[in-house]
């Protein structure tokens, strides 16, 4: 799976739950609409939900987004910057032997 379809499916996974948090308050609402304290509760309480899924789309954008600069930026891609963030990590930077 790309890396295009894969953040796709995680926007259209964030829609999903956000019309299943709308969905719930519909249901919720009859017994809500008799307290104003409960209506309140069940307000915020969506907002949030779909405030809370809205940030972490957002951060997946913003990954994106930094990804393709980062990409961009090296001359040698992706791919090699990956590579060399492994043999860093790894402590095999520079020149091994080979006997």
């Amino acid at each position: 799976m790309t890396k295009a379809s894969l953040h796709l499916l995680k926007g259209v996974g964030y829609l999903i739950s956000t019309l299943s948090v709308v969905l719930l308050a519909v249901v919720s609402w009859s017994s809500a609409s008799k307290s104003p304290l409960l209506v309140a509760c069940l307000l915020f309480g969506a907002a949030a939900s779909v405030a809370g899924m809205f940030c972490r789309w957002l951060t997946y954008e913003i990954e994106k987004r930094q990804e393709g600069e980062e990409g961009a930026s090296s001359p040698r891609g992706p791919a090699e910057a990956l590579h060399r963030s492994n043999r860093l990590s790894s402590g095999r930077c520079g020149r091994q032997r080979h006997n």
